[in-house]
């Protein structure tokens, strides 16, 4: 088989036999595209969710698609901690709003605002019916001698971690749940590990919060193609 492209008659996500397309007449209706588009356009952030469980067999399903993320040498920094029940929520919550308390008083915000934000941020995190700590390690990373090559390895496991995210998110929308990415840990990751006893090696990056959606969330707008893209060349 020639590894320029997919089989003769390759069965697309949909199931349906197509023929390969002749190369150079690929266009942007194929059926996975589609698929794609439809999983990446609507997908949201939800923050609210039903009561009902969701099914360890399903979480784990997830985990297993997101660890088909790529990663930098194939290292595979990412590690998760699942958290399903009330106990290492409420603790979660609690280390992180005493952090959270602790680094706005000193910003020199206001006990109403303060307070405001660590209800928010607790509630967020207890009444969620799953919540994934998302970490990385170094372990496993090159150990170079000088700080600019020990800084890219470091960047390489956080956006290969940060795949994996992606794709939990995507899956999660793919399986009708809902699910919202939070990047607070990244300000507490002593606390974060701390709390719920991980290992040292293990860097808190995110929480993930899962679960049926009580609701759609909101659509956001995107910045145009035109402001964040630039093309080289006399192809465009």
């Amino acid at each position: 088989m020639s590894a320029a492209g997919p089989p003769q008659g390759a069965r697309p996500l949909g199931g349906k036999r197509r023929e390969a397309t002749p190369r150079g007449e690929h266009t942007a209706s194929e059926p996975r595209l589609l698929v794609a588009t439809e999983l990446m356009v609507g997908r949201r952030s939800v923050r609210r969710y039903d009561e009902a469980k969701v099914a360890p067999a399903i979480v784990e399903e997830l985990l297993r698609l997101a660890v088909h993320a790529p990663s930098a040498h194939n290292r595979q920094p990412w590690r998760f901690a699942v958290l399903n029940d009330a106990g290492p929520k409420e603790k979660l919550a609690l280390a992180m709003g005493e952090r959270l308390r602790r680094d706005r008083s000193g910003d020199g915000d206001s006990r109403e605002a303060i307070e405001a934000d660590v209800a928010r941020s607790r509630t967020r995190i207890t009444t969620a019916p799953v919540v994934i700590v998302v970490c990385m390690t170094l372990e496993d990373m090159d150990p170079y001698s000088d700080a600019r090559r020990r800084q890219a390895e470091h960047e390489m496991a956080a956006q290969s971690t940060a795949m994996a995210v992606q794709n939990l998110l995507l899956a999660a929308h793919a399986a009708g749940l809902g699910a919202c990415w939070m990047c607070a840990p990244l300000f507490c990751g002593d606390a974060v590990r701390e709390a719920l006893e991980l290992p040292l090696e293990w860097l808190p990056q995110a929480l993930i919060t899962l679960g049926w959606p009580e609701n759609s969330g909101k659509a956001l707008s995107r910045r145009p193609l035109a402001d964040v893209v630039r093309y080289l060349g006399a192809g465009r």
